[in-house]
């Protein structure tokens, strides 16, 4: 049994038709004669939606209670047992209510493509994981329920269904995507044509990568080698020279001219095995990826031992429609070692358009001769060396045969010529066989008597050896010399990847993943790929020496699985191994592999140490607290006790008479010390529960006004003034962690008040556009305020503010608030009062409304977490007019 296919209908905002298409399509199929039935699909209360799914079968929803409610799900198990061809299953990126197989629903789709079902289902851009940062930054709002990206990437069709942002606002002044009442809040919120324009952009750009995926892919498989322009690529070609900054920008203009454009950058490194390039300045290299990077762009190293062909291989590979070059740094007279890169690109570029660039630093030289070109030992050099060293003596024995008269010492210069020739371009052993026949050639045709292999004369027998040997020599310090400049261009490039290595960790390092995170790991080892032009790399850890291997960090497809599997492996230490896979690597290439293995395994070792340090962090926390604790019951827990025990002490006293007066009186000192002892005691536990984690809310409906009163138990009734209208909606909290909650924050507001001036407890509703409701109470106080340096700190635990008292508490009544609030889906924040003084606000979710009157974010009824409460919160799905 196969793997089910999945088809995902993306859009870019709510109300496009995402579920109005997925149901048009299931009736295609139905027609077609497939058994096709309805898993979840939520119509929003949309006619049209639900008119399409009748004619189809459905499978029930699956009734679960959660909380005190009923909600229902998709069911699993009966979509399963009933095996149908294609199953539809609606906002793939829901999470499921707690009870459920799956934590969210996109789990329960992959379980059904597992067992080779396939799904048709939808999505909108929002939701997608690594888009979150940026959809907050449209539309100021961070969106609760997302699905992986790779969930959807792995989707055998994806539809995007798209429309202009006027028209889906028309949709929505027709009515036929929210009740009317709230059309006009989301005309001016979420559904403001910027808002539409920039995801709906976002929507079209990740479908376009999606599709060059399908199509690089299709490329491989058929094995297309020339460029489709589908999609503008530049390539710009870096030797690490000072014109690089002028190519950049020059090709960054390029790609900005049409929509989705993409900028790549690309250093070839030559003949030594690594991505770097002993011609150009590291740091003139380094500071060039900084600006690629900052304009939008990619760089890449990559090997070759010809830069244009190797240039040209990446171009093609990448299926890159254009190349920037720029115009060559070489003086004229060092064309005679060739025609140049730009040149010899151009002529084998065919269907790539090719750009040379003029610049500044053309034909001004490179600061240093070219010899690396003329000492490249590879097989064109040596071919053509050996050419000169066999071919080139008897040529040249034919030649000055016809030219009498110059003189044996003559004739050896040239052969000796001819042998610095042949070592110069192919080593030391083309340069041997050129002194050894050229020998041969002179004592035949040059040395009495000629065309024998005997010499009659002394000092030629001794001219002709001493040829021989310097002939031999001189390749020999030619080679030395050759070999030389290839060790010192293969250290500066050792170097400069070290650079760049020691760089990415450095990048990684300031926030985000941090050298401690997932990320500079997956990124040092994306160099090692393309430092070493291998397919994929991965670091292996096992338990113990003799476990099996788990994945700590992958890059590329297919990584290696055991080091066994992996065409290069390096160990560090007995658990920890650096593979590769894609070709094998010369025994040279494995020091510096070594580096970026010590490296992994660095990094590696901080993000442990990241993690212990965060876990001590946290100890040394809660040892702060069990001393701030000690310091409280020693002092302010003592207080009321010791206050307690006099009252009873007086009142048992048999030495005194009281009267009814006094005695009242100490009993109303023993009774407010009780209280004041319960209170702290019931504040120590309620911090101790909530470092514990151990709150648990019962959330219910709850009406607000007939919880602020019983807050009011422990200040003077004529110190608090109420305004909390009945006709506020109920609210979703544990009536008495909000009682407690708003108790602290009431008796800090009177507390802090002065004499006679009231505290005001004032409640509203808010109604977020795309969003739930919310009710906010607001405690505002006339005291002295708070700075807002210190609007924070006043929340943590053992904290007093300015001068109060000992004795007036441990500092815990904010801390305690807050966590009960937060605990309710809720939050407690400070703001100043207009004209002096401090407002505590709590916002609270309000209870849902019925699905008709329901924003697309808030959800049906069924859902139990609400979507983001911001006011411009994005909702989940939409449907065509008239749903």
């Amino acid at each position: 049994m196969g793997r089910g296919r999945l088809r995902i209908y993306l859009g870019a905002a709510p109300g496009v038709g995402k579920t109005y298409a997925m149901l048009a399509e299931a009736h295609r199929r139905l027609e077609r004669g497939t058994d096709v039935v309805v898993a979840f699909v939520e119509d929003h209360g949309r006619r049209r939606t639900a008119g399409l799914v009748a004619g189809l079968e459905v499978v029930p929803r699956r009734e679960l209670t959660h909380r005190g409610a009923v909600f229902t799900e998709l069911d699993l198990e009966a979509v399963l047992a009933r095996r149908p061809q294609v199953v539809l299953v609606d906002e793939l990126a829901h999470t499921n209510v707690p009870g459920c197989r799956h934590e969210k629903r996109w789990q329960d789709v992959e379980e059904l493509l597992a067992a080779g079902i396939d799904v048709v289902s939808t999505v909108n851009i929002q939701h997608l994981e690594s888009l979150g940062d940026v959809v907050e930054g449209i539309t100021g709002v961070r969106q609760r329920e997302t699905v992986p990206d790779e969930v959807v990437r792995r989707a055998d069709q994806i539809e995007l269904v798209d429309m202009s942002p006027q028209a889906l606002r028309r949709r929505l002044a027709h009515g036929n995507v929210y009740a009317p009442e709230k059309i006009d809040a989301a005309l001016a919120n979420y559904f403001r044509p910027g808002n539409l324009t920039a995801l709906r952009e976002l929507a079209l750009l990740w479908t376009a990568d999606r599709v060059d995926e399908y199509l690089q892919k299709y490329r491989a498989e058929q094995g297309i080698e020339g460029t489709w322009q589908a999609r503008e690529r530049i390539v710009v070609g870096l030797t690490g020279g000072p014109e690089g900054a002028t190519l950049i920008r020059r090709a960054a203009r390029i790609a900005a001219r049409g929509s989705g454009g993409e900028l790549l950058a690309v250093h070839i490194s030559r003949s030594d095995g690594l991505a770097g390039s002993g011609s150009g300045s590291s740091r003139a290299l380094i500071e060039q990826r900084a600006l690629v990077e900052s304009l939008g762009g990619s760089y890449h190293a990559v090997l070759g031992d010809d830069p244009a062909a190797g240039l040209l291989d990446f171009a093609r590979g990448v299926n890159a429609t254009q190349v920037v070059l720029g115009t060559s740094r070489r003086p004229a007279w060092q064309y005679l070692y060739g025609p140049g890169v730009g040149t010899t690109v151009t002529r084998a570029a065919a269907d790539i358009d090719v750009h040379i660039v003029t610049h500044e630093h053309a034909a001004k030289g490179r600061g240093r001769v070219p010899v690396r070109k003329v000492t490249d030992l590879g097989r064109t050099r040596t071919i053509a060396g050996w050419l000169i060293g066999l071919a080139g003596p008897p040529l040249l024995a034919l030649m000055l045969t016809n030219v009498r008269g110059l003189g044996l010492s003559t004739d050896m210069l040239l052969f000796l010529s001819l042998t610095v020739c042949a070592a110069l371009v192919g080593g030391l052993f083309p340069a041997i066989a050129s002194a050894l026949v050229g020998s041969t050639a002179l004592n035949y045709y040059f040395a009495p008597p000629i065309h024998t292999f005997t010499i009659s004369e002394p000092e030629n027998i001794m001219a002709v050896g001493i040829f021989t040997t310097v002939g031999i020599a001189v390749a020999s310090v030619v080679d030395l010399a050759a070999r030389r400049t290839h060790q010192a261009a293969r250290s500066q490039t050792e170097a400069q990847t070290l650079s760049a290595l020691a760089g990415t960790v450095l990048r990684g390092s300031p926030s985000g993943d941090g050298p401690s995170g997932d990320g500079v790991l997956t990124a040092l080892l994306e160099q090692v790929r393309e430092t070493f032009q291998q397919e994929s790399a991965a670091l292996l850890e096992r338990p113990d020496p003799v476990g099996p291997w788990q994945p700590v960090a992958v890059a590329g497809p297919r990584p290696p699985e055991r080091p066994e599997t992996a065409d290069v492996d390096v160990p560090v230490g007995e658990t920890l191994a650096l593979v590769l896979r894609g070709r094998v690597l010369p025994a040279e290439d494995r020091r510096l592999l070594g580096a970026f293995a010590a490296q992994a395994a660095a990094v590696l070792e901080r993000r442990r140490l990241a993690g212990e340090a965060a876990a001590a962090r946290r100890e040394a926390e809660g040892n702060r607290i069990r001393t701030a604790l000690l310091a409280a019951v020693s002092h302010d827990l003592r207080t009321p006790l010791a206050g307690i025990k006099a009252s009873v002490s007086s009142l048992r006293s048999a030495d005194v008479e009281w009267d009814e007066e006094d005695e009242a009186e100490l009993l109303a000192g023993i009774e407010a010390g009780a209280d004041r002892l319960d209170h702290l005691i019931n504040n120590l536990l309620d911090m101790s529960r909530l470092q514990t984690g151990t709150v648990t809310p019962l959330i219910q409906e709850t009406d607000l006004d007939e919880v602020v009163p019983f807050a009011l138990g422990g200040v003077r009734p004529e110190a608090v003034r109420l305004d909390v209208p009945e006709t506020l909606p109920m609210i979703r909290a544990d009536g008495g962690l909000l009682e407690r909650s708003l108790a602290n924050l009431i008796e800090n507001a009177v507390k802090y008040s002065p004499s006679g001036v009231k505290v005001l407890v004032k409640a509203d509703a808010l109604h977020p556009v795309g969003g739930p409701g919310r009710v906010e109470l607001r405690i505002v106080d006339r005291g002295p305020g708070v700075p807002e340096d210190a609007k924070e700190r006043i929340f943590a635990p053992f904290q007093r503010y300015g001068d109060a008292p000992r004795g007036a508490g441990v500092g815990l009544g904010l801390a305690v608030a807050r966590g009960f609030v937060e605990a309710m889906d809720g939050t407690v924040s400070a703001e100043d009062t207009p004209g002096g003084g401090l407002t505590m606000v709590v916002t609270l979710p309000a209870v849902e409304r019925p699905p008709d009157e329901l924003l697309p974010d808030e959800g049906p009824p069924d859902k139990p977490l609400p979507h983001d409460g911001s006011p411009d919160a994005a909702p989940p799905d939409g449907g065509p007019p008239g749903e």
